[in-house]
């Protein structure tokens, strides 16, 4: 038998820039990718050996599967051998559907559903107590289970708590052979039945049988109890009687239901005297046992019909909200956004509905309200008294006199006032208009739905609980508390449920201890996927692999470190070296110095970017890589390069600072947080701190809701202080540039307009009559029609993800034949576009508006992009120094804050110094940069951090520790300043030592 291969052998890998690379990696070992960003670390590891063994797991598919086989393209390689099966785990984020959640991502919420429904205890809305369905032999041992001797009625419901005369009612049970109906609390014969005020409510039970509970009473019971069963819709009460003296006897036989006579023991009458009980025995009058057949509240009358695993699914009708049809989110129109900036007055356009509104009607409207309230129109809306605000957005009942004028004539009215809010709303229900909808829609937010507060479900299955838990509540802890709640629950369960959970438990108990191994211990079970990072919407993919116990087989991360605190990294390496134990090979690209140094087997590539890259600098262990001097990696690694703290930190000025007051936010604890004007920023703590709720929730929207008019509704805070020192706020997020393949840096930048106007203005196309247009390829004319501009088209693989394949036609050039023939230098627009930004700048650099915009690009480390390179194909980082880039672009006013979210993200050591080098430029024209970040490389730069925590999650949203790095290295409660303090050690050190 051959000996299994012990390596995975690459051969001539030439995929994008990589220069016929040849590697052997050992198997069932962790192996990191490393190298400048653009290197062609993603080339190998991905476009290349991932893709190889996709293609080969592809091939041993149906015949369906196989017919798209030749869409697949096989990598550019000579061969590959001792491949695994290949699962690769990316960086992007999970669905963007409202309903997908990480309890459904993960499956756990499936195990917690069928956990609900096998053993969960339905509660009663109403009293709070449980509710159980029963059979009627069920309820025949309970009865018999009471002391000999015990008298009871057994009653039937018919009427809880309902407005009627019921004459016919009384008249029909009469009819049917009953003779006592007990009403609101008193007995009374039925020929005798009282006569009731249809206009108050009455509680009505007809009495089917009264006994005495002895030895052989089974059959009797078991017939009356379906008697009142049937006769109240599946409820029946068993009410203790008085006492022989007070209820006295009655030998009067019982009817049946069908009104038949038949012999029965002596029973007494509510009604008459004497004996007839047997054995006398005290009792509380009045005391009730009930019992349903149905999961019921005899009470209110909440009814359950049945509890199955789809009653607590938001995406099922069975169990979805019927109000928001299980999204827990209803468009509503928002307060805040009806009164955007709460420091404008009436006059000046407070109400922004009405602000923009050519009728003059909507401002004496307001000046006839501020005249009865005695308000004033020039007053800032928040000094304004309570009730007259409320009176403006939600109207008033009381009739206000009202004067009109229209430059013709006078008149007045006196009527109730609607409301601002309440006209929108009709407004928008009696329209038809699109237009006036679409309108409108800019003053509503999604706001928690108001039947179900944002649970998602059915009063039916929030009623159902576990340990005094509804499904919703179990949901809503951070996955931390969660995992020490289901490993505690099941100490009350009888044995019966004990045996039923202990396998959905075991299954539930695993997945939250793979989630916490990977450091995503914050989140929280109901948190929606598409407000997930793109690293935490991979540690879920990677957790849930942990937990598939495969062997064998190749796994591809794309940097799982991505928003992980230092502190939690130790945690999600050895989630790695737990997955290579198994006995797979990890390939993960990776720039943290951590990963590197845990790695078995490192290939770091290089020497540069783009077309200076593609080639294997260094390979080996980590000491090796340290060792080898050609590995830039390596002279980081080993200390001999490094980004250096800064020997002085620019200090903030007093009386110029932006203080966000009150932030209550998702987790945040009422937090005041003050961030100086003119410095570098950072923000940290651990993940789920709420170090984005706090600058991206709070502080962006709220800014940029004042300063950009932008109509978005922050977290909640009390107010925001200091904005007047800014004249605009910019995010630049992670978020794509486009979603097609059309959108590209050359667009998104605006190097494009220049470059299609320079064609344009060839003489080969000035005797074509070709206009700028002709070289879009958004537009019909120049483009190729075959694929629409795209350069690809997309093939769908319904149960593969989608395959997008180079157009037959152009070949993915996306312009027609007659384009490509006008040519600058001898190249056409697709030659230019798939240029690198670094080649680009060079052609161009006699053309200063498109040469500037490429050089902006190369100073963000994106010279090794090409310029026409999709949207789709952008990494987060990359997508977020292209917008970096389009704002450095911009002339600066000195009086802007910019707002970054882990901008490292993808960069190499070199690269991420080139980042600062930007930033702290923005910095020193006078703008605020403030970051997101963990990297310490970054955090040990910035000047002035605000460090949130301690914890993460529901232990998180406080801040920490604030002030220099200096200062926040000295707390001891500070998990960023444990890590930053040895670091500025060294930083001052080598100083002194170079000093």
């Amino acid at each position: 038998m051959p000996e299994p291969l012990k390596t995975i052998s690459v051969r001539g890998a030439r995929e994008h820039n990589l220069k016929n690379v040849s590697v052997d990696l050992p198997r069932d070992k962790l192996i990191v990718f490393t190298g400048l960003s653009g290197s062609g670390k993603s080339s190998l590891a991905f476009d290349t050996i991932y893709a190889e063994g996709q293609r080969r797991y592809v091939e041993s598919l149906s015949a369906y599967a196989r017919q798209f086989l030749e869409l697949m393209s096989k990598p550019d390689m000579d061969s590959i051998e001792g491949l695994s099966p290949a699962i690769s785990i990316e960086q992007k984020t999970t669905s963007k559907n409202p309903r997908s959640t990480v309890g459904t991502v993960t499956e756990i919420y499936d195990y917690m559903r069928l956990l609900w429904a096998r053993v969960g205890v339905p509660y009663s809305p109403a009293t709070g107590l449980p509710i159980e369905s029963q059979t009627v032999s069920q309820m025949v041992d309970r009865l018999m289970a009471l002391e000999e001797g015990t008298r009871l009625y057994l009653l039937a419901p018919v009427v809880r708590g309902r407005k009627g005369e019921y004459r016919k009612e009384f008249a029909e049970w009469l009819k049917s052979g009953f003779q006592r109906v007990k009403v609101n609390g008193e007995f009374h014969a039925l020929e005798e039945a009282p006569t009731l005020d249809k206009k108050f409510k009455h509680d009505i039970d007809v009495v089917v049988d009264r006994v005495v509970i002895r030895e052989g009473l089974e059959q009797r019971l078991a017939d009356s109890l379906e008697t009142a069963l049937r006769l109240a819709d599946g409820i029946a009460v068993a009410e203790f009687a008085a006492d022989s003296r007070d209820v006295g006897s009655d030998t009067s036989p019982q009817p049946s239901p069908q009104g038949e006579g038949v012999s029965k023991a002596p029973s007494p009458s509510p009604t008459g005297g004497g004996s007839g009980w047997g054995e006398v025995r005290e009792y509380k009058t009045g005391e009730r046992l009930i019992f349903s057949e149905k999961f019921a509240c005899p009470v209110s009358g909440f009814t359950i019909a049945e509890i199955e695993p789809r009653l607590f699914s938001f995406n099922n009708p069975f169990g979805a909200c019927p109000a928001c049809d299980g999204l827990g989110q209803s468009l509503k129109f928002d307060e805040g956004l009806v009164i955007p900036d709460r420091s404008k007055t009436l006059y000046d356009g407070a109400v922004a509905p009405w602000n923009r509104a050519t009728s003059k009607l909507y401002q004496q409207t307001l000046q006839a309200l501020a005249e009865h309230f005695g308000a004033s129109m020039y007053e800032a809306w928040r000094d304004l008294p309570e009730e007259f605000r409320k009176t403006v957005l939600f109207g008033s009942k009381d009739k206000i006199k009202f004067k009109y004028e229209d430059g013709l004539r006078t008149f007045e009215t006196t009527k109730t006032f609607e409301g601002v809010i309440p006209n929108l709303e009709r407004r928008w229900r009696e329209t038809d208009s699109s237009w006036v909808r679409d309108d409108l829609s800019r003053f509503q937010s999604s706001q928690p739905c108001e039947t179900c507060h944002g649970k998602r479900l059915k009063p039916e299955a929030l009623a159902v609980k576990i340990a005094g838990k509804d499904i919703s509540q179990a949901t809503e802890v951070a996955i931390r508390s969660a995992s020490d709640w289901f490993s505690d629950i099941e100490k009350d369960f009888s044995d019966k449920d004990r045996q039923i959970a202990e396998r959905i438990l075991k299954e539930i108990r695993e997945r939250l201890k793979f989630l916490v191994d990977v450091g995503l211990e914050y989140l929280t079970l109901n948190r929606a996927s598409g407000t997930l990072s793109g690293g935490e919407s991979q540690r879920i993919r990677l957790a849930s692999q942990i937990g598939s116990g495969l062997t064998g087989v190749l796994y591809v991360l794309d940097e799982p470190s991505i928003g992980l605190h230092q502190r939690d990294n130790t945690r999600l390496l050895d989630s790695l070296c737990g997955l290579r134990d198994l006995g797979n090979t990890v390939i993960v690209v990776e720039h943290d110095e951590e990963a590197i140094a845990t790695a078995d087997y490192v290939v770091d590539l290089g020497p540069a970017a783009g077309v200076h890259g593609g080639e294997i600098v260094a390979e080996g262990t980590p000491k090796e890589i340290e060792a080898n001097p050609n590995s830039l990696t390596g002279q980081y690694m080993s200390g001999k390069r490094r980004i250096e703290v800064p020997e002085t930190r620019r200090k903030p000025k007093k009386g110029r600072s932006l203080t966000v007051a009150g932030a209550t936010g998702n987790n945040l604890k009422n937090v005041t947080a003050e961030f100086p004007l003119g410095v570098f920023v950072c923000v940290t703590g651990v993940s789920g701190g709420g170090k984005s709720t706090l600058t991206i929730e709070t502080l962006y929207k709220a800014a940029a809701r004042r300063l950009n008019k932008a109509q978005i509704v922050p977290a909640p805070y009390d107010k925001i202080d200091g904005l007047d020192h800014l004249d605009k706020i910019i995010d630049i997020d992670q978020s794509p540039i486009g979603r097609t393949p059309r959108s590209n840096p050359a667009t998104y930048t605006g190097a494009f307009t220049p470059i299609r106007d320079w064609f344009a203005g060839l003489p080969e196309s000035k005797a074509r009559g070709y206009k700028p247009g002709r070289f879009s390829f958004n537009v019909k004319g120049g483009r190729c029609e075959a694929c629409q501009g795209d350069g690809v088209v997309k093939i769908e693989m319904h149960f593969l993800p989608d395959v997008f394949v180079p157009c037959d036609v152009c070949h993915g050039k996306r312009f027609n034949r007659e384009t490509l023939e006008v040519t600058f230098k001898g190249k056409s627009i697709a030659d230019v576009l798939d240029m690198t930004v670094e080649e680009g700048a060079d052609f161009f650099k006699a053309v200063p508006a498109v040469r500037d915009k490429m050089e902006t690009l190369k100073r963000v480390g994106l010279g090794y992009v090409k310029i026409g390179q999709p949207a789709t194909q952008l990494s987060g980082g990359e997508a977020q120094r292209v917008k970096l880039s389009k704002e450095l672009s911009k002339r600066a006013t000195g009086k802007t804050l910019y707002i970054l979210d882990e901008p490292t993200t993808g960069l190499h050591f070199e690269d991420v110094r080139k980042l600062l080098e930007v930033l702290h430029e923005l910095v020193d024209t006078g703008n605020t940069v403030v970051v997101i970040e963990h990297n310490l490389d970054v955090i040990k730069t910035a000047d002035w951090l605000i460090d949130l925590g301690p914890e993460g999650g529901d232990g998180g949203g406080e801040i920490v520790a604030a002030g220099t790095p200096e200062d926040v290295a000295k707390v001891k409660a500070s998990w960023t300043g444990r890590y930053l303090k040895p670091l500025l050690k060294r930083g001052a050190a080598l100083r002194k030592k170079a000093g």
